[in-house]
């Protein structure tokens, strides 16, 4: 069953609604601190120096569902959403002196290059006090003024579900994909856990290209991964990078037209590792560690949409253009 657009919004007004002049002040302090601190210990680079780090950048405010039509206007592109879209549209983008992606199970390979094709289930754990003091600071003050980011700070957040959309930014003249948006959000509250924008690239210190995923927040948030295949055929995403231009966590501000402020946050790391279970079931298993600490771990099962007992028939449906905003304002029951 599906919500309409305007009763969402409505939640999520409510949601949004000021919590006082404190909270507001505190929320406004971190984030001002934290691009403080970008401003004054991240290097300047000059964009047409180093390409890597260009992306779109969020400005304050609401980032929310609407960031992908935001980022297509900006560029004069288009957005759809492809029954069999991918997050890598060709998995093969991503071989290297040290990565080989014919060694991965094809199960794997077929998810990234068509995820829109599969449901998933999340469960979600948190760690330590440390941790859970962490994503509540950030969730608290920072993610919900924004609608990004909304890490599910108690499992139950995620108990009725996760919806997955993958939007694709395209060239209406060529159909040529420029990017690829994948959303995540609570079907419990509509909150945004995830809205990020997908590409593999080449970066200075790693040997084989890298998935970076970008979350526009005040500026952006980058994210590269390194890719590992296992001998079991399992596929990891790394980004315990050691050291600037390697892969890892970068947040990245503008510092005048033809500079940006970088800087690599080496305390913070993801791994990603996507798996077929003994039942042939597609699992992934993802953690996030910060300074040495596990603080949050979530699990997911992705289960191809044909194979599940009644699925709708709305998410094999070929969404056009001009059907985009309103579709990933609603909630899929």
């Amino acid at each position: 069953m599906m919500q309409k657009p305007e009763q969402v919004n409505s939640v999520r007004e409510g949601e949004r609604a000021p919590r006082g002049a404190l909270h507001g002040a505190f929320a406004a302090l971190l984030e001002l601190g934290i691009e403080w601190m970008v401003r004054t210990t991240g290097r300047r680079i000059r964009r047409s120096d180093a390409p890597w780090p260009t992306c779109f950048l969020g400005e304050p405010g609401l980032i929310g569902t609407g960031i992908y039509q935001r980022i297509a206007d900006q560029d004069q592109l288009k957005l759809r959403m492809p029954q069999t879209a991918g997050l890598i549209p060709d998995f093969g983008a991503l071989r290297g002196p040290m990565f080989d992606p014919g060694a991965v199970d094809s199960r794997i390979r077929h998810f990234y290059e068509h995820a829109a094709e599969y449901h998933l289930e999340v469960w979600s754990e948190v760690y330590y006090f440390v941790g859970r003091f962490f994503l509540w600071l950030l969730v608290e003050f920072l993610s919900r003024r924004m609608d990004q980011l909304n890490f599910p700070i108690s499992s139950l957040e995620l108990a009725k579900g996760m919806t997955s959309e993958i939007v694709q930014r395209y060239e209406p003249a060529t159909q040529r994909v420029v990017s690829t948006g994948w959303l995540r959000r609570m079907k419990s509250t509509g909150r945004v856990i995830y809205a990020g924008i997908y590409s593999t690239i080449r970066i200075p210190h790693e040997e084989n290209p890298c998935v970076k995923v970008t979350f526009p927040c005040r500026g952006s948030a980058n994210v590269y991964l390194r890719p590992v295949s296992r001998a079991d055929g399992s596929f990891e995403l790394d980004s315990s990078g050691s050291g600037f231009g390697k892969s890892g966590f970068y947040r990245l501000v503008e510092s005048g037209p033809k500079h940006w402020r970088v800087r690599n946050f080496t305390t913070l790391h993801e791994l990603f590792r996507v798996y077929v279970d003994p039942e042939g079931v597609l699992r992934t298993d993802h953690k996030i560690s910060f300074v040495g600490l596990t603080i949050l771990r979530l699990h997911y099962k992705m289960t191809p949409l044909g194979e599940r007992s009644g699925a709708s028939s709305e998410a094999a449906e070929d969404f056009p253009a001009g059907h985009v905003v309103s579709r990933i304002r609603t909630l899929r029951g």
